[in-house]
């Protein structure tokens, strides 16, 4: 290898991350960043501008919001809108990687004063961790043992003001008593098509892709009702226009691309249609459990219950019944089979 070589080499190494540092910093700037550029959710807003707007009149940090939701509809992004309009300092973490008290308490002794702390995946907490956040919530002081044995004392340390924003998919799990210290708890609904088309229509200006409003339209009806599949369906479909030479998307190349990376009419991809087509074809007219689709689909049981199971059940395609899952006249209909005479069970 010649020593130009090796400079070219070493010029692609500084590029490629230069490259990659650019189209993170683009694909971060879809993410509104205050309330006024918040799409859809009308309600929750609503009361956002008046809890945040309330705190600033009196000069004081909010209270601890507790956001909850599918994922994808913008819970991390409203903890980014909270601290840009309370003009604070925003931390970042989850439930599974706070596992031990001590990694709390080195986060809440780092923050400063007005900052938000946001908590992704909040239910996934562990019990010794959600027990040292209690007190940081209400009384914003944190209990430290120092020492071992009968030499061991406790300390309280004093935190600064302090916002907790914290995310969750399932509220359910969520301790009632951390539950019940949010002052605001808030959910998040799935979003109409009409909301989408904007949000689409807006991450399309951001990412420079020229974009006939009716392919705005079919991107929006294909996204399950998430702004995050909206925009990674744009995404792809501004992949497909760029290697076609393709300057503008219009509706057509808009539907054919998505078709070419296996999203339907109704959102549903290849392992949605797998398990209706399971049970449309081999477990026609017969319920059948959890344990046994997800071995006939070649996924987790966790997998087709978290991820595929509550689009479909929300878009009438599946049942569940006491005796396992069926598939409705619907889902027939959609993967154009008849259905087996005598109804569905």
């Amino acid at each position: 290898m010649t020593r130009r070589d090796v400079d070219l080499a070493g010029a692609d190494s500084v590029v490629a991350p230069v490259a990659d540092e650019q189209e993170r910093t683009v694909e971060a700037s879809l993410r509104p960043g205050t309330l006024s550029e918040f799409v859809g959710q009308r309600e929750l807003v609503g009361h956002l501008e008046i809890v945040l707007g309330a705190a600033r009149v009196r000069g004081q940090v909010v209270d601890h919001l507790l956001f909850a939701g599918p994922p994808g509809l913008g819970k991390t992004s409203l903890a980014t809108i909270v601290a840009n309009e309370m003009s604070a300092g925003l931390r970042v973490t989850s439930g599974p990687v706070l596992t031990r008290p001590g990694d709390l308490a080195a986060l809440l002794t780092d923050l400063h004063d007005g900052d938000v702390l946001f908590i992704d995946e909040l239910h996934r907490l562990t019990r010794s961790v959600e027990e040292v956040l209690y007190p940081a919530m209400e009384d914003r002081r944190l209990d430290v043992m120092i020492g071992r044995g009968p030499s061991a004392r406790s300390i309280r340390l004093d935190l600064p003001r302090f916002t907790l924003v914290g995310a969750t998919t399932r509220t359910g799990l969520v301790a009632a008593p951390l539950r019940d210290r949010f002052g605001f708890v808030a959910s998040l609904d799935l979003y109409g098509a009409d909301d989408l088309t904007v949000i689409v229509t807006r991450s399309a200006r951001l990412l420079g892709v020229a974009l006939d409003p009716g392919a705005a339209a079919v991107i929006a009806g294909r996204s399950r009702g998430t702004p995050r599949i909206a925009n990674r369906l744009l995404r792809r479909v501004r992949d497909v226009a760029e290697v076609r030479g393709r300057e503008r998307v219009n509706e057509d190349l808009a539907t054919e691309a998505l078709e070419l990376f296996g999203v339907d009419t109704l959102g549903l991809d290849k392992v949605d249609r797998r398990i209706l087509g399971m049970l449309c074809d081999q477990f026609s007219r017969q319920p059948v459990g959890l344990t046994t689709l997800a071995h006939a689909c070649g996924e987790e049981t966790s997998t087709i219950e978290d991820a595929y199971e509550p689009y479909l059940l929300r878009e009438g395609l599946l049942a569940r019944t006491p005796r396992g899952r069926v598939a409705t006249e619907r889902a027939y209909a959609h993967l154009g089979r008849t259905p087996p005479g005598g109804g569905l069970l």
